[in-house]
């Protein structure tokens, strides 16, 4: 099973020998540190640490700007609105739009954690196999029916990408073409939402069977398969330390 966070596991960075229990209970924390930030002072010390993380992991560039270029429109939205709606210190106006200080310092600050926090998880997932970090959150705890689900929805998203990029070519070989809006090409594309969505239901179904089947729920307990030594510790320390030190400083600074 090939996930599409696993292409650069092999890389020896240190983050990719970081314990995966560490690292994932120090990013994780990390994560929560940088949402918690409401300055904008706070931001270049945010920016130096996801690059630093990033650089350390090895990683390549194209990696990150692939991964990030869809949920970026989702941003780009934001951006593009905050500064005219948000606010009333107007610092340019044009034509009827106002733009507003407090609206592109939203922005600026909304961008900065978004693009941080995504980073930071490239660099959870991008260093481990997702297997192995699904292990990693059963080792520390997390219950087995949550790391089940996270595999399973995580695995069949790509079932279903290949259920809608089949009927689409099937479609388009029988004439379909998406562009031309009506009634009809609308009925049709409601139609394989449908499909789609009865075919993963009883997917589904088959798969919880052949689980059953096979003594899910009543297998044994896991052994710990990880190894910490005394340098996945001293890592967890000083990103645990960094974490709190951002939510320690956001506080002081707003005081």
């Amino acid at each position: 099973m090939k996930f599409g966070f696993d292409e650069y596991i092999h890389l020896g960075s240190p983050l990719h020998r970081w314990d995966p229990r560490f690292k994932l209970i120090g990013l994780m924390a990390l994560i929560f540190s940088f949402a918690f930030v409401r300055d904008l002072r706070m931001l270049l010390a945010m920016v130096l640490v996801t690059a630093a993380l990033y650089v350390s992991s090895r990683l390549p560039v194209s990696f990150m700007l692939t991964r990030l270029r869809y949920p970026s429109f989702f941003l780009l939205v934001v951006i593009l609105m905050l500064p005219f709606l948000s606010g009333q210190t107007i610092l340019v106006s044009i034509g009827p739009f106002d733009v507003r200080q407090e609206g592109l310092l939203a922005a600026l600050l909304i961008a900065t954690r978004f693009l941080s926090i995504l980073t930071i998880g490239l660099v959870l997932f991008g260093t481990a196999p997702f297997l192995t970090t699904i292990k990693a959150m059963r080792a520390i705890g997390l219950p087995a029916i949550l790391t089940d689900m996270a595999l399973l929805a995580f695995r069949y998203i790509f079932e279903i990408g290949d259920y809608l990029h089949r009927m689409e070519t099937s479609m388009r070989l029988r004439g379909f073409r998406e562009r031309r809006y009506s009634i009809h090409s609308l009925g049709i594309l409601a139609w394989m939402g449908g499909s789609i969505l009865v075919r993963s239901y009883e997917h589904s179904e088959w798969v919880y069977k052949a689980m059953i089947l096979r003594g899910y729920g009543h297998a044994a307990h896991p052994r710990n398969e990880f190894r910490a030594c005394p340098g996945d510790m001293i890592a967890l320390g000083v990103t645990l330390l960094i974490a709190a030190g951002f939510i320690v400083g956001d506080i002081l600074i707003r005081i």
